[in-house]
């Protein structure tokens, strides 16, 4: 048995003759298609969320955003930065550019730098809606506007709690102070 194949252009078809033994000759004709085009489509959900998120964070956040949520790629594979990156790509949906953060809007971590608490009390007070929040969608990084730090039921409940503060500011004095220049003795 052998096979030629050959392409038809114009019906944009693949044509294979197979050759059998004893002289017959079979023609199969497949539909080529277009270019782009294969069964592996991503999940309408998961580009929704990539679209949402794009403009704000970048292709490793989404992707730990969209294995948080549960949604895998077209081939059943968790979402790596790499993979969200190449989508984003195909789909036409721009990157995130870090450059042109302008400081309206922060990440939780930076939130916890800004006030010098842990992310347990960032989370607490959104929580407890005294600091407000907004998730593009459920399962992604909060994100929180710089001025919302500054309002006055934030200053005072941290004021209030009395919750750990993150150690390292040069305004703190070391619990056990050296009582001597060379050190401890």
């Amino acid at each position: 048995m052998g096979k030629i194949g050959d392409v038809d252009d114009e019906a944009r078809e693949v044509v294979l003759v197979i050759h059998w033994q004893g002289g017959q000759h079979s023609q199969l004709r497949i539909k080529k298609p277009n270019t782009g085009d294969h069964e592996c489509r991503t999940p309408g959900e998961a580009l929704v969320v990539m679209r949402s998120m794009a403009g704000r964070w970048d292709d490793e956040r989404i992707a730990a955003s969209l294995n948080r949520m549960g949604m895998h790629t077209d081939q059943g594979k968790s979402w790596t930065a790499k993979r969200a990156g190449s989508l984003r790509r195909v789909h036409d949906i721009p990157a995130y550019r870090s450059a042109e953060k302008d400081g309206e809007w922060l990440t939780m971590s930076e939130v916890t730098m800004e006030l010098g608490v842990t992310n347990h009390v960032i989370r607490r007070l959104i929580h407890d809606r005294v600091l407000a929040a907004e998730q593009l969608v459920p399962g992604a990084p909060y994100q929180i506007k710089a001025a919302d730090l500054r309002d006055d039921r934030v200053t005072a409940t941290l004021k209030r709690s009395g919750h750990p503060r993150r150690a390292g500011h040069q305004s703190e004095l070391p619990i056990f102070p050296n009582t001597r220049k060379g050190g401890l003795s």
